[in-house]
């Protein structure tokens, strides 16, 4: 997805939009990892725990002002959503061990959209595959989808959206923007069930 608009000698930095985790949720969930006591893989660092939006590429550093002048002007939600992440899947194309919502919030949905749109113009191609919010737990993972306690779920709930730097296996915050114009709100769904691995 990336835009291919600068020079050979341009410095460029390697972005993406994401939903962070908070400290709280980034401990419980580590937590929860390890007691899975998972084989094989490569663990994402908890600090590096993220919903990742819009994955943009290696950008020229002279497209920055532009990013975050599209980005600052899409509306925000009317509520913080509260995505709950309930789904254990493996994801084989990519070999990744990742935590999803069953049920993500339509609105949420229509308002990554709106900022896969708005990053159109700036020569951001859209994923042709549809948009599935995750949060990856481990990469290299060839095993099946491991057994989880029922009823386990993980609220993430981000007031916040952010443009993030992937830097020598750091993700570094470059800019944030308000997500919504009213505090989270908190919506129950069913507990995780094993789910069959893809």
């Amino acid at each position: 997805m990336s835009s291919n608009d600068f020079t050979p000698n341009e410095p460029f930095k390697r972005l993406f939009f994401a939903l962070p985790c908070d400290g709280a949720q980034t401990k419980a969930i580590s937590r929860w990892r390890s007691d899975l006591k998972l084989r094989g893989g490569r663990p994402v660092p908890a600090a590096n725990f993220h919903l990742t939006l819009m994955f943009l590429g290696d950008v020229g550093v002279s497209q920055l002002p532009a990013i975050t002048e599209a980005a600052a002007r899409l509306r925000p939600l009317a509520a913080s959503p509260s995505i709950v992440l309930d789904q254990l899947q493996v994801w084989r194309r990519s070999q990744a061990l990742v935590l999803v919502p069953e049920y993500p919030q339509a609105a949420f949905l229509r308002w990554v959209y709106e900022l896969q749109q708005a990053m159109l113009p700036l020569g951001f191609a859209v994923d042709p595959r549809e948009f599935q919010p995750h949060v990856t737990l481990l990469r290299d993972y060839r095993g099946e989808v491991p057994e989880a306690p029922l009823g386990t779920e993980f609220h993430l709930s981000a007031r916040e959206f952010v443009l993030y730097e992937s830097y020598k296996g750091k993700y570094e915050p470059l800019a944030q923007w308000p997500l919504a114009e009213a505090p989270v709100k908190i919506e129950r769904h069913r507990p995780l069930v094993h789910p069959f691995g893809l």
